[in-house]
């Protein structure tokens, strides 16, 4: 090897490594043969170390040279009119192209039909049994992310301090907080140079909506988050994770908080259940303190009880849409479309004991337009459990709801399904142009045309429950006909006492400690009149249309 040619391996050595070392800093692929963006990111050193060396030259040629008005052919050695091709480079370089290619391919449904099938399991399960009758909507995150910005934006204007210099990340997580539905962003840097001026400063906290109660809070950190998102160099989040995981293919990252309000990052970690790419799904959970940056690998059966997302929404409709169209085959989700099934391409959220879950409409693939039954899915567990209620699919419960009052041009969020009074219900809220929630509406699944809307959800539900009644649907329910379980019972200490006469009858409105207002009649319960601040009641209640008055049905 002469001279000429070391310093051609050497420059292009050298030149390989700092473009492979900036394309990894930049990309930051997982080392992983199941990972696409690994082979698509291996394709950057191949090309740099391989390119040089893709024409070689020939052994030698010849060159015409005129002497003494004579024509001779002499041979020249390493000059060649065309250059050779390297075919060893060009296979080097094919390399991960061909993997890509071939293995998209043999990892795809039509060979795996039966492996993408089986990834989840589905456990058919009564409506009626598991989904209890509903009186107050307190389970259900009804705001979308849109909105939770919205109000999220509106309680950090008010901090004159943190929104020079930080905004609200556009992601919200609905978790369960304290048994209620909550959806919580992290604030994040606006932009390179207010990273340069805060990070010493760090993060400093976070953000809380109330989705039921169409509220934020915002919530400050004893120490501030240092590796968030929005960071650059070490302090970026994606980039902390890989160099700690470097073989780890990161799938959904959520923002969450404990039971004690510390923040934590869910990154949910997925490997293939069909050939070298197919059937992505998630094997493992990343803990990540935000904080400390120190972290910690859970397998999915460990994961702590207090975590809400680790799959998301997304994944868990493309799952059973796996399941439901390639049960029968790949063909049959072709051609024939036998018991194919499919999910609404939307979800809501319900909380059910101390767990998140994701709901959406099922629907044959032969009649679109209305459900067939529809799936919940544990956003932590990724249980699925399937539901046989037939009736009009979401969008068409949506618009019935926006017909109710176009006169005010308000549109309709995504459902999610309650249980009233033994009917499969849609409840959703409508809001303005802002996106500011202006009603709740109630649509019945079977009926798409019995819509009822109010101001507040107590108001809607007690609107929707009359017009059951007066469409003959369901009987209406007299104090003595409800279960003893399911009658709606307070204690409180009364803080303060007034009498109202309305029509000529005298009502006593009583507020408790509880923070709610009793309206009893005193022809129905003419002892109220001897009740005084301080006393104790326990009472058996009604809704009303004020969410924060209730009606005494007996004491």
């Amino acid at each position: 090897m002469n001279n000429k040619s070391a310093k051609k391996i050497t420059l292009t050595v050298l030149i390989g490594l700092i473009v492979t070392g900036v394309a990894y800093y930049l990309m930051l692929p997982a080392i992983n043969i199941h990972s696409t963006g690994f082979w698509a990111f291996l394709m950057i050193p191949v090309l740099c170390f391989t390119l040089p060396f893709l024409w070689k030259k020939g052994e030698g040629g010849e060159k015409k040279v005129k002497q003494d008005n004579k024509i001779y052919k002499i041979h020249v050695m390493g000059m060649s009119p065309k250059g050779k091709l390297n075919k060893a480079a060009l296979a080097i370089i094919l390399v991960p192209v061909a993997v890509l290619i071939l293995g998209g391919i043999l990892s795809s449904e039509m060979f795996n039909a039966q492996k993408y099938a089986s990834v989840i399991t589905v456990t058919e399960a009564k409506f009626d049994e598991d989904m209890k009758e509903t009186d107050e909507v307190t389970n259900i995150a009804l705001m979308d992310s849109e909105s939770a910005q919205i109000v999220g934006n509106r309680t950090l204007g008010t901090l004159s301090d943190v929104v020079s210099q930080y905004e609200i990340g556009e992601k919200y997580t609905q978790i369960n907080y304290g048994g209620k539905p909550k959806k919580v962003a992290n604030l994040e840097y606006a932009d390179f140079f207010r990273w340069v001026n805060n990070k010493e400063r760090g993060i400093p906290g976070y953000v809380m909506v109330d989705p039921v109660g169409n509220s934020a809070e915002y919530v400050s950190l004893e120490k501030p988050m240092k590796y968030v998102d929005s960071a650059f160099f070490g302090d970026d989040l994606m980039r902390k994770l890989r160099f700690a995981y470097p073989t780890k293919i990161f799938d959904f990252i959520s923002f969450e908080i404990d039971e004690e309000g510390n923040p934590h990052y869910i990154i949910s970690c997925t490997s293939p259940s069909a050939g070298l790419f197919g059937a992505m799904d998630v094997k493992e959970v990343i803990i990540f303190d935000p904080i400390s940056g120190e972290s910690e690998i859970y397998s999915l059966s460990d994961v702590p009880a207090w975590v809400d997302a680790v799959f998301s929404g997304t994944l868990a409709e493309e799952k059973y849409n796996w399941h439901g169209m390639l049960s029968g085959g790949f063909i049959n989700s072709i051609i024939g479309n036998v018991g194919c099934k499919q999910t609404t391409d939307n979800y809501g959220y319900i909380v059910i004991g101390d767990d998140v879950w994701y709901y959406t409409g099922v629907t044959s693939v032969t009649n679109d337009e209305s459900n067939i039954g529809f799936i919940i899915s544990n956003a932590r567990t990724g249980e699925y459990k399937y539901y046989s209620v037939v009736g009009a699919e979401e969008y068409s419960a949506m618009k019935s709801a926006e017909g109710q009052v176009q006169n005010m041009g308000y549109n309709a969020s995504f459902p999610s399904l309650i249980n009233v009074s033994g009917q499969a219900t849609y409840i959703m809220v409508l809001k303005d142009a802002g996106g500011y929630v202006k009603l709740y509406a109630l649509v019945n699944v079977e009926n798409v045309g019995l819509v009822a809307t109010g101001s507040t959800q107590s108001e809607a539900m007690v609107a929707y429950k009359e017009l059951l009644v007066q469409k003959g649907i369901v009987s209406e329910k007299l104090p003595e006909d409800i279960p003893e379980e399911e009658k709606l019972k307070a204690e409180f200490k009364i803080e303060a006492i007034r009498d109202v006469v309305i029509d000529g009858d005298t009502y006593f409105y009583i507020t408790g400690d509880d923070g709610y207002t009793y309206k009893c009649n005193v022809g129905d319960f003419e002892s109220v009149i001897l009740l005084t601040v301080g006393d104790t009641m326990a009472v058996e209640y009604e809704l009303t249309e004020n969410e924060k008055i209730r009606g005494i049905v007996k004491y």
